[in-house]
């Protein structure tokens, strides 16, 4: 028996991919997109307990978002989570030369959310009841200074659509958006063992998908050290806030 469907984008690696086991251990179908075709292959080839269906997915190209969305509500007969969690993590401080790198960051991780927005509310609006998940940044709360710059404005766009759709109240929709600390990845790979505060990806994973679970509003993840931190981001100046992140 099926929990339910969940849709999760960049499930290739990293944050999605743990998702991905998670809610498979919690007894939901998996609907799993990404650039890469083949690990999707091999996730799904490691949970022969439930029903997993991959997609190749670029989430910068429109038509395909709105395709594959489409592609995986006939097949599965409904979506009932969508979690919009395909990012990238380039960037460079601005007029530094590296327009190319924060263009590409903008467009995956802002344009693309969009997209993906568009394409779940598209499904959802058709039913009685779904959840719309974005992935959000701690360092969205804030500004960040030099190759962040970039990367911290788009999930702060991130979670900006998560708002104005919620405030919306579709009919059966709830909206989350969630905002991970550090939570060891593919994206941060490079970043050094010894980061204050940074988990592993299952542990950190294990709260993000709780606090789905609950249908949280908005979640910071792991809560600690991250909810005090948050609300010091929040009101600190920018001189502490820079010592800090």
């Amino acid at each position: 028996m099926s929990k339910g469907v969940v849709l999760i984008t960049g499930a290739s690696a990293g944050l999605g991919e743990e998702m991905a086991r998670q809610f498979a251990a919690l007894g939901y179908d998996l609907a799993l997109c990404a650039r890469r075709i083949g690990p999707l292959e091999r996730l799904r080839a490691e949970l022969p307990e439930r029903r997993v269906e991959v997609r190749e997915l670029d989430v910068t190209d429109d038509a395909a978002v709105f395709r594959v969305f489409r592609e995986f509500a006939a097949v599965f007969g409904r979506i009932d989570r969508v979690v919009v969690n395909a990012g990238l993590g380039k960037g460079a401080p601005l007029g530094t030369g590296r327009w190319d790198a924060n263009r590409e960051t903008a467009m995956v991780n802002f344009v693309g959310a969009l997209a993906q927005t568009e394409a779940a509310l598209e499904i959802f609006r058709t039913q009685e009841r779904a959840h719309l998940v974005l992935i959000s940044s701690m360092s969205a709360l804030r500004g960040m200074r030099r190759s962040m710059t970039t990367y911290a404005a788009t999930k702060a766009g991130v979670a900006a659509i998560a708002e104005g759709v919620r405030s919306e109240r579709i009919p059966g929709v709830d909206v989350s958006v969630i905002y991970p600390g550090y939570i060891r990845s593919e994206m941060n790979a490079r970043v050094r063992q010894g980061t204050p505060f940074m988990v592993d990806t299952p542990v950190g994973v294990r709260a993000m998908v709780a606090a789905i679970e609950k249908r949280k509003v908005k979640a910071y993840v792991p809560a600690w050290p991250w909810v005090p931190i948050g609300v010091a981001l929040r009101v600190l100046p920018l001189s502490f806030v820079r010592k800090m992140v």
